[in-house]
Parts: structure tokens; C-alpha cells; sequence
């Protein structure tokens, strides 16, 4: 009989699974701790932020927003002669160059660490404590180690929609690979990922429309933001469809044929490329969780306590795998958050928890929507007595002079207390304007700590305390 060489096992003091955004900064504070770690990595390092996700996508929006200020540069008393034109490969290689920096500074941080020892594979659970990677062929690694940390992401939900397996679509991923401008994109989903590739290529040239299954765009947002961002859309010539109930696909000569049973419009759209949009799966299903009993919910999500532990004593879940946060800011803190409570904590403090932050994150397109905390639905919901202030854009100073009048400011503050529960900001600068109200959100200041702050003209940030001014009882 064959000889069977078993496979060693190789000890660790950790293991990291993904190099997404909470991963490698996990590393570099635990071997900074003395600890060994154990890092793997099936593909591209960097994770979803930095290869199809915050970094690609916000490198071609900047190179889209050039290309509607270059068509409107009459407005600013700017003639240009020759008609805009994009160059999608141009873009796709400046878009590339910056992704493959910030990849190649993530991969080189932690091969070069002397206390961090890189896999390339595929990891699944032997046991609480031992993983086995597999890379194409090769012979398996085994490790172990008393803590491990899985950081593995997600990938573009594929729905189960009626022709899905005859007609051809698109992900967020795969879309980026294109070298040519769709001449008709049709997007399925009408969320933050719909909505930016949707006003992107749309600025690049492109014939766009986005079909949206329930009743208004960012369903989850207040009514008059989702009517606002709407408006912003079509204005720059996109195609709304809303209350698509039941969407349908088949392949077309042209590209793909859309179906709708829309309540207005033509019943089916066709286009030459199709964009899926409607959703995150996390990559946990070829982990062998389950032989080992770390807890999933339905969709796969890993699921957490308030410290990021899951139900196996030594296994964290941090980053989009664990459904408690799905961007790359909530998945740094989950980071931080591990790191304080295994490393930083003094005898008797009380812990890092993942409920003490406020639910932040900003949609880009332009101009950007910035949401914190509640909103305005949740605040009537509630029953709380409430401020509410709102302004439009088109009276803050810095906007008009930027010829980016569009949107508006709400703010939600409890009327007791006098702390601000939540706010929406809808305009130019926003995304960073926001932090003003947030900050103090976090410092349980009342609201009128920033009312009577005196802010630098011109700016978008200083409309805030003056905003904040105009609050009345929300009825």
C-alpha cells in the first residue's frame, strides 16, 4: 500500500482569514504585541474596498464628474470647442493604477512584517482551532492557533430572477473589466450601487436606466430624500422605473430585454448590457462553519456578539461577513474594536462594543448623500417628541457659488434632551459637512453646542449652526 504523508501543522498564536479592511490592521497590532499570526488570502488583497468597491468606483466618479463639469463649463463662462468625449480605457487605466497601489501597499505591509507568515488559498475550519488552506493543486497547509479571525467579505448577490441563466448580466465586479461604454445600461436595483454606476456612466455617455422593485429609490431613506435623488437622476437624462414587481430576463440580439409589469412605461426594456445591483452575499459558505458550530443566519451572515465573538469560543467574525455593517468604515471598526478589547483594555474597564457606534455611511453620486443616526420616519415611528429642521441648498452660499445648488440639509433633534438623534444632508460637500453633526453625536453634547459655534464663510459646514437655529416640533 501508498504511504499517506500526513500534512504537518504549523503553530500559530493567530490566524486571519481575508485581507479585507479589518485584517491586516489586526495583524500589524497583534504582532506588534509580540504575537505570531497566520494570514491568508484567497485572491487580491485589499478585499472589496479596495479592488471593486469605495476605491475603483469613487476613482472613475471623479473621472465622470470631470466630464459633467467639462459640459457645463459654459455655465462658469468657460468655452470648450470640441465636444466631450470618454475614453473608458483611459479611465479603466488611471482607475487601475490607483487600485493596484493601494493593493500592492497592503500585500507588501504584511509579507514584509517578520511575525506574519502569507497563504494563498482557499481557507475552511478543521476545528475551533486548525484551518486547512488549499491552493490549486498544491499541498494543503495546515494551522493552528487559539485565535481566529475571520474577514472574508462579500460578493454581488446573483437573484433568482425568471431567465436568469439564459441572459447576460453584469456585477459590480465585472463591470469594472469592461474596456468599451455600454450603449445602453440597464441596472436592476436602485440602491447605492445601482444609483452611482447609474449617474457614472450615464456622465460617461451612455444610455442608462435603473429598475428599481419596490415603490421609490433608496427605499430605506426618508420620502423626500428618495423623491430628491430621483429628481437629481432624471435630470441628468436616467431612466426611472419604480414598482417593478416582477422582473423577468431574456437575451437579446441587441444585448438583454428586461421585463416589468411597471404601473407606468413600456412593459420591457431593452439594453445593451445589463447590471445586477440588488445586493451582498457574505463568502462564508466554504468555510465549513457548520462542521465546527460557529452560528450563520439564513443568508450566511456569521452571527456576532457586541464584541465580535462568535458562538465558538476564540473565533471573531469582523468586516462585511458578519451583517453588522457593510462598509469599509464599520468594518475598520470592527478592528478597532477587537484590537481595544484584546490588547488595550486596563484591568476593570469596560469594553468595546459594536452598539456604542452611530450608524453613519454617505451614497455617492452628485451630489453626495450623507445620513447619520435615525430617520425622520424612525423619529415618528417612535412617538419621541422631535425637532426637525430642513434647508435647501439652494440658500447655502458655498453651493450657489459652486454652481452645485441641488438637494438639502435635515436634522433631527430630541426635544427632552436635546441631543441630535439623526440628520440627512443631501448637497455639495456633504459627506464631509456631516461630521460636524456626528462628532457631536458622539460627545452626548445637546444640539445647541454646535448652534452657537461660529463656522468659517464660505463653506457648506457653516450652514449647519444656522440650521440648527430653525428647529421646530416635527408634526
Amino acid at each position: 500500500m501508498p504511504t499517506i504523508t500526513q500534512t504537518a501543522t504549523q503553530a500559530f498564536d493567530a490566524i486571519i482569514i481575508g485581507a479585507g479592511q479589518a485584517g491586516p490592521p489586526l495583524a500589524a497590532r497583534l504582532t506588534a504585541a509580540g504575537q505570531t499570526v497566520a494570514f491568508i488570502e484567497r485572491k487580491l488583497f485589499g478585499g472589496t474596498c479596495v479592488n471593486t468597491g469605495c476605491t475603483p468606483t469613487k476613482a472613475m466618479i471623479a473621472s465622470a464628474y470631470s466630464a459633467q463639469v467639462a459640459r457645463r463649463s459654459g455655465d462658469y463662462g468657460v468655452s470648450i470647442d470640441t465636444e466631450i468625449e470618454v475614453d473608458i480605457k483611459a479611465v479603466n487605466a488611471r482607475r487601475e493604477a490607483i487600485v493596484s497601489k493601494s493593493r500592492n501597499g497592503v500585500e507588501k505591509s504584511l509579507r514584509d512584517n517578520p511575525k506574519i507568515t502569507v497563504f494563498t488559498g482557499t481557507a475552511s475550519l478543521e476545528s475551533p482551532t486548525t484551518v486547512r488552506v488549499r491552493n490549486n493543486g498544491n499541498p494543503d497547509a495546515l494551522l493552528a492557533a487559539k485565535q481566529i479571525f475571520l474577514n472574508v467579505g462579500g460578493r454581488a448577490t446573483i437573484p433568482d430572477l425568471p431567465g436568469i441563466n439564459n441572459a447576460p448580466f453584469l456585477t459590480n465586479s465585472s463591470l469594472l473589466a469592461l474596456d468599451t461604454l455600454p450603449q445602453h445600461l440597464i441596472i436592476v436595483g436602485g440602491s447605492y450601487i445601482g444609483i452611482e454606476f447609474g449617474q457614472m456612466y450615464r456622465r460617461f455617455g451612455c444610455d442608462v436606466t435603473i429598475i428599481e422593485k419596490a415603490p421609490r429609490l433608496v427605499a430605506h431613506e426618508d420620502e423626500d430624500v428618495s423623491a430628491c435623488v430621483q429628481s437629481i437622476l432624471e435630470a441628468e437624462g436616467i431612466q426611472i422605473r419604480t414598482s417593478s414587481e416582477c422582473i423577468h430576463l431574456s437575451p437579446h440580439e441587441d444585448g438583454v430585454t428586461v421585463g416589468t409589469n411597471c404601473t407606468s412605461g413600456e412593459p420591457n426594456i431593452t439594453g445593451s448590457h445589463l447590471l445586477l445591483a440588488v445586493g451582498r452575499t457574505p463568502n462564508t459558505d466554504d468555510l465549513s462553519l457548520q462542521s465546527v458550530g460557529v452560528a450563520t443566519d439564513d443568508r450566511g451572515y456569521i452571527l456576532v456578539d457586541d464584541q465580535l465573538r462568535t458562538n465558538v469560543p476564540g473565533i471573531y467574525a469582523l468586516g462585511d461577513c458578519n451583517g453588522r455593517g457593510a462598509f469599509t468604515h464599520t468594518a475598520y471598526n470592527d478592528f478597532e474594536i477587537v484590537a481595544a478589547n484584546l490588547l488595550d483594555r486596563e484591568k476593570g474597564e469596560s469594553p468595546r462594543r459594536v452598539t456604542d457606534r452611530i450608524p453613519c455611511y454617505a451614497m455617492y453620486l452628485d451630489p453626495p448623500l450623507a445620513r447619520i443616526g435615525i430617520t425622520e420616519a424612525q423619529a415618528r415611528k417612535s412617538g419621541k417628541p422631535t425637532l426637525i429642521a430642513t434647508r435647501s441648498m439652494s440658500r447655502v452660499n458655498r453651493a450657489i457659488e459652486k454652481g452645485e445648488s441641488l438637494g438639502f440639509m435635515k436634522v433631527l433633534v430630541d426635544a427632552e434632551t436635546k441631543l441630535i438623534l439623526g440628520a440627512s444632508l443631501l448637497g455639495v460637500g456633504c459627506d464631509e459637512a456631516i461630521h460636524c453633526l456626528l462628532d457631536i453625536m458622539y460627545a452626548r453634547a445637546p444640539y445647541t453646542t454646535i448652534s452657537r459655534a461660529m463656522h468659517i464663510h464660505p463653506t457648506v459646514s457653516e450652514l449647519i449652526p444656522t440650521l440648527l437655529q430653525s428647529l421646530k416640533p416635527l408634526s
